[in-house]
């Protein structure tokens, strides 16, 4: 009896064993075990080697902080960081002018054309900041510009007032492409805001701008400074734009000088040095951005389902009408004509005359030149590709993280948030560090690019997904799984089919702005993986800007019907939702 006990015992442990390795190794664990080493391959492993190599001595890779005082031991490079510091500041503040008074009129007046000038706001966010920023060159160059030459012939005068290569000029193109993004948080928390205090606010004697200024502003207030310091940072990672205005201009930001360290010879070790600034700025304003949104319940006060009447104002809808179409002009009619009207010249400096008028720049980028249609190929492969990953990556670990299949998988989330916080030129240089020597090797092929793509939007795809998968409640995969179905049946039979659109609009808005991207793809591309955006670059070099206005508008042709396809499918402000 006593043998019988002991191999009873026996038995229950073994099958103890069994059942804890079948739960410790069951296909869910794998998948998210495999899901934490793509991060740690995405994203940690890169950041740590961009902190490792700012303290490796490049000669014999001891430590040392002379990569530091290298990076800060230069007046110009410091200065570097001061231009885009005041850079930012001074594009976040213009932007704010130009976002609020269209949030608000668009989203509690009655000022004429509300739609229409919400769809020219998506429209200015469609448009790749170097693009507009060439579109500004044309029109506001100090000798050929368009502006100047008009005013020079009205006026008679020598010269024109207008020169864009200043940073007053780099400031305000700046401002043009950033402000869609304070918009979008400023009309969000305007549009959940009651009119009942403003009503309260009337019958106490307040006018119209006394009430905005005093009622309905304030409650909005810590979504307009969350989504300033948004601007800020996104300009203080800006590369293209200050590549085209502020070089010529004669001086350097932060992500110029970071391009310069990248030239014969490269110094990676001081770039990652002189990035780490940038990290700390971007950290430290992501955490006070997060604390001002986190008071959401804030500008809720009177109820989302309560009453909104557009405010009357008269007279004055119309000076805020025009105040929207003139913003409309400077941002999306302006440049795109001028971009077109170039696309269609044989010499853009001349005036606009059938003797003048060609298609041969979009039959040479389209036919003849093999570097641009490669290119051209390229960035809608690396988007593809880059939107397909992300979409995937993102559900999967927002699902398992959601629904909480392991422990700690809320860690999994952190690391894939992480890239939000590091610049785009900054991440690329995480990449060159990473994978471009030995034994990865991977400088100058199209996977690396794609790599550093599918991190750099990795946290959009994860926040679009987290959102819808947060508004299904899980009673719906328990109904399939009390049926008899497991988790991956409930994923395809239930989870999958409701959140398709989803699912779909952040492959397509990953889509668009992977067709666009510039500061990522800038120090990772080679020859052969040129995308347009750094090619775009390459052409204002040589002052071919007939046939990269012709680029630019095969560019937004492609990415406005993508944009339509959307809107169909999903409405039209798929592509401005935040949450």
């Amino acid at each position: 009896m006593a043998v019988l006990g002991i191999e009873g015992d026996r038995s229950t442990g073994a099958t103890k064993v069994a059942a804890a390795f079948r739960n410790a190794f069951n296909p869910t664990t794998l998948v998210a075990l495999l899901l934490a080493g793509v991060l740690v391959f995405l994203v940690a492993n890169p950041l740590f080697q961009l902190v490792k190599d700012s303290f490796t001595n490049a000669r014999d890779h001891s430590f040392t902080f002379a990569n530091y005082v290298t990076a800060f031991g230069r007046p110009r490079y410091v200065q570097a960081l001061i231009n885009s510091v005041e850079l930012g500041a001074v594009a976040a503040l213009f932007a704010s002018f130009i976002a609020v008074p269209l949030a608000w009129g668009v989203s509690r007046t009655d000022m004429p054309g509300r739609g229409f000038v919400h769809v020219m706001v998506l429209a200015s966010f469609l448009i790749p900041p170097f693009v507009g920023a060439i579109g500004w060159i044309l029109l506001g160059g100090p000798n050929a510009g368009w502006i100047n030459k008009a005013w020079m012939a009205l006026t008679g005068a020598p010269s024109g007032p207008f020169n864009i290569f200043t940073f007053w000029g780099l400031a305000l193109v700046t401002a043009l492409y950033s402000f869609p993004l304070i918009y979008v948080f400023t009309k969000s928390a305007l549009d959940l805001i009651s009119t009942e205090m403003e009503e309260a606010a009337a019958i106490l004697g307040a006018g119209p701008a006394q009430t905005t200024f005093r009622v309905t502003l304030p409650l909005a207030l810590p979504a307009i400074l969350g989504s300033v310091f948004l601007v800020f940072l996104e300009v203080l990672g800006l590369y293209g734009t200050p590549a085209l205005i502020a070089i010529p201009a004669g001086f350097n930001v932060v992500t110029t000088q970071l391009a310069a360290f990248f030239e014969n010879p490269v110094r990676v070790e001081v770039a990652a040095a002189f990035s780490m600034p940038m990290v700390g700025i971007t950290i430290a304003l992501l955490w006070v951005q997060r604390r001002l949104l986190a008071r959401k319940s804030y500008v809720t006060v009177g109820g989302k389902g309560g009453h909104r009447e557009p405010m009357v104002l008269g007279a004055y809808r119309w000076v805020l009408f025009a105040y929207a179409m003139a913003i409309a002009g400077l941002s999306v009619f302006m440049p795109l004509f001028i971009i077109l009207q170039t696309s269609l010249s044989k010499a853009w400096a001349q005036p606009m005359s059938a003797a003048n008028f060609t298609f041969h720049n979009f039959r040479e980028v389209l036919f003849d030149q093999m570097t641009v249609r490669q290119a051209l190929f390229n960035t809608f492969q690396y988007a593809i590709i880059t939107a397909t990953i992300c979409t995937f990556l993102g559900f999967a670990v927002a699902y398992i993280s959601q629904r909480k299949l392991l422990p700690y998988s809320h860690l999994l989330a952190s690391v894939t948030l992480a890239p939000f916080a590091v610049p785009g030129i900054v991440l690329a240089i995480c990449f060159y560090a990473a994978y471009a020597p030995p034994p990865f090797a991977l400088y100058g092929l199209g996977a690396l690019v794609v790599i550093a793509f599918v991190t750099r939007f990795l946290p959009i795809a994860f926040t679009n997904s987290n959102s819808a998968i947060q508004g299904l409640h899980p009673e719906l995969e328990e109904a399939v799984r009390i049926a008899g179905g497991n988790q991956a049946r409930a994923l395809w039979l239930v989870v999958l089919p409701i959140l398709k659109k989803s699912l779909f609009g952040s492959w397509l808005l990953i889509f668009i702005i992977g067709t666009r991207e510039l500061s990522t793809a800038m120090f990772l591309s080679g020859p052969q993986t040129r995308v347009v955006s750094v090619l775009t670059l390459e052409l204002s070099e040589q002052g071919s800007y007939e046939m990269l206005s012709a680029i630019s508008v095969l560019l937004l042709v492609v990415t406005g019907v993508v944009t339509l396809v959307g809107a169909a499918v999903l409405g039209r402000d798929f592509m401005l939702r935040r949450n």
